[in-house]
């Protein structure tokens, strides 16, 4: 369970406009769905995701769940650049309270950096951080994983690998997940939330929410 209670989040755009991600949301959203977070670019999917993550705080309100939330999964900016791979997976057990050799020793295997995981971070690519995020977040059991745009990353043999992990882990866990993919969204999610000019809708029915998301899109 995830809950909403009267939370507001805004930026200012320039001197004299404000842009409206979320305005007095309450919304309860419910157990053991994997949700589609739907809207258009720039309505401040990633930032109600961060928010949820607990990474940006609102301006008001608050966020209440009752199991273990995942960061966005892959978000390579996450990681401490001068820091190498190993040594940033060691510091994500440390404060997750997992088993620190056990992580390490998944994640060198899945994220396939070879020497390059016990090397600084800002020696990589985006592709390669994007690796080191994703298998960090996939080693770690949590009820509930923020996906933005990133559970394929590298080449097809990388993908299929990534694909197969996220759906072993959807077994026992749920997700939020934003993507423009709507094939990805189907597979993964079974119910969907829309962000839209300040406000979320949670739709029961993920085809329902796709259409309404549609014509969105074409007004």
């Amino acid at each position: 369970m995830i809950r909403f209670e009267h939370l507001s989040k805004s930026f200012r755009v320039g001197h004299y406009h404000r842009k409206v991600i979320v305005e007095d949301l309450c919304l309860t959203l419910p157990t053991g769905k994997s949700l589609a977070l739907m809207g258009r670019n720039g309505a401040g999917k990633s930032t109600l995701l961060e928010m949820v993550a607990g990474t940006i705080r609102p301006d008001s309100g608050r966020i209440v769940t009752d199991g273990t939330i995942s960061w966005p999964v892959g978000l390579g900016g996450s990681l401490h650049k001068d820091l190498t791979g190993a040594q940033n997976i060691r510091f994500i057990a440390r404060v997750y309270g997992v088993d620190t050799e056990s992580l390490i020793a998944f994640v060198e295997d899945f994220a396939e950096l070879g020497p390059h995981f016990h090397m600084p971070v800002r020696s990589y690519s985006s592709g390669m951080r994007s690796r080191l995020a994703f298998g960090a977040s996939m080693g770690i059991r949590f009820d509930t994983y923020l996906v933005d745009e990133t559970t394929a990353v590298g080449d097809a043999s990388f993908r299929r690998k990534s694909s197969a992990v996220f759906r072993e882990r959807m077994k026992q866990s749920s997700a939020i997940f934003v993507s423009h993919d709507l094939t990805q969204l189907r597979e993964y999610c079974d119910a969907a939330i829309l962000l839209e000019k300040g406000h979320l809708t949670y739709f029961d029915d993920l085809d329902e929410a796709i259409e309404v998301y549609q014509a969105l899109m074409v007004r």
